[in-house]
């Protein structure tokens, strides 16, 4: 039998979805499996979207343009205006989700052998869109203990080599909740100025701020135009993700040009996600505001709920819509294996992601799991029950 790519057998599994098997046994056996593990949102696609698919008129759902229906990159960019974001449609070009955009903009600006540099943990599928990219990720923890604040520039600086190519920065960030501050950002801008530097922003959860703090773009640092490209995505601001419609976005025209010989390559990003995507941009501030107070109220509560378990540490996010929780355990993976397939609590259980799979290599995080807050308050208090039943009959809890 002959023997799949060195690629092939190199590419990390998702610690989201790698689970799956086990949660469908569990199910099988007729308990109730609440997902915590996936940013999946229970709340409703704005109706506006689904009537947009369901008044599709055409005969024929055709090709569209590759770099995305010029009507909806236009609606893009007014949308980006209103955030404060000045970009022409021009500098925009749709893909298959966020995640086509990042890899698109890796393989745009950065050679195989040359490095990325990026705080860890991470969001998961960094690893495997640079492992098919041939780019080699260079990673500078942040702690639980900050909150998971950005490093200290120093720190990123005696990383920087002369393979050195971009700085990869999600804000907020997914997996731990951390929003950015504009500070932080200006220090990174000097760094990707010095060494003349791509910044990948990768803006998804742009709309889920709280506390009062406000999302600053990597689009908007000065002296670095050119080197900057957002990534984005319609998934998750209106509960779409399977729309798979996302955006790159740059000022610099040939990173642009690049990406639209690569999204040649895959003809054109869904058309029907687009015709969603473009009705839901409609949507006003009444909107968004609704949204964020929702995912305000879930996270004080899952983030009250974990504090309160003995053992457990878990710092209170200002974005997106997850946390990294560290728990009194031995293995994260093996834990969360076990909450599926010998754990249930009232015929329930909780399905958790490894944060070990967050980051570069599986002997870090393996006490902490990614957590998402998108089920509403009575299903993460059942979910918090169970965890915390669990932890107190898990074989392999740790002594406090």
């Amino acid at each position: 039998m002959p023997q799949i790519s060195e690629k092939g057998q190199q590419m990390p599994a998702s610690p989201i979805r790698k689970l799956v098997p086990f949660a469908e046994v569990a199910k099988q056996k007729g308990r109730i499996v609440y997902h915590l593990n996936i940013g999946n949102p229970d709340l409703p696609t704005p109706p506006v979207a689904i009537d947009a698919i369901k008044n599709f008129r055409m005969k024929t759902i055709s090709y569209g343009h590759s770099a995305g229906d010029e009507s909806f990159r236009r609606k893009m960019a007014a949308y980006y205006h209103k955030v404060g974001i000045e970009v022409d449609y021009s500098d925009i070009l749709v893909t298959s989700g966020g995640s086509e955009a990042l890899l698109f903009g890796m393989l745009s600006c950065v050679n195989p052998g040359e490095e990325v540099i990026l705080p860890e943990p991470f969001y998961a599928n960094y690893l495997g869109f640079s492992l098919s990219a041939g780019i080699t990720i260079v990673p500078l923890r942040s702690t639980i203990e900050t909150g998971f604040a950005l490093p200290p520039i120093e720190e990123f600086e005696k990383l920087i080599t002369p393979k050195t190519k971009a700085i990869i920065i999600c804000n907020p960030n997914n997996p731990t909740g951390y929003l950015y501050t504009e500070q932080e950002l200006e220090a990174l801008s000097y760094l990707v100025k010095k060494y003349d530097l791509f910044l990948f922003s990768d803006e998804v959860y742009r709309e889920f701020c709280y506390d009062g703090r406000k999302h600053f773009s990597g689009m908007n640092l000065k002296g670095i135009e050119q080197n900057v490209v957002m990534i984005d995505s319609l998934s998750k601001r209106f509960s779409a993700c399977g729309i798979r419609v996302g955006t790159i976005v740059s000022r610099n025209k040939e990173v642009i040009s690049a990406a639209l010989k690569l999204g040649q390559q895959r003809l054109c990003p869904p058309v029907l996600g687009q015709i969603a995507g473009e009705a839901a941009l409609d949507l006003d501030n009444e909107y968004y505001e609704g949204v964020k107070a929702e995912y305000v109220k879930r996270r004080d509560f899952l983030v009250a709920a974990l504090n309160k378990i003995p053992g457990v540490v878990c710092p209170k996010p200002s974005g997106a819509f997850y946390v990294i929780a560290r728990l009194p355990i031995d293995d994260a993976e093996k834990f969360a294996k076990w909450l599926l397939s010998d754990f249930e609590y009232q015929n329930q259980t909780v399905m958790v992601a490894p944060a070990n799979g967050f980051y570069s290599s599986d002997d870090k995080g393996t006490d902490e799991v990614r957590l998402a807050y998108v089920l509403n308050v009575d299903d993460l208090e059942k979910a918090m029950k169970c965890l915390s039943e669990a932890l107190k009959v898990y074989p392999g809890r740790k002594n406090l």
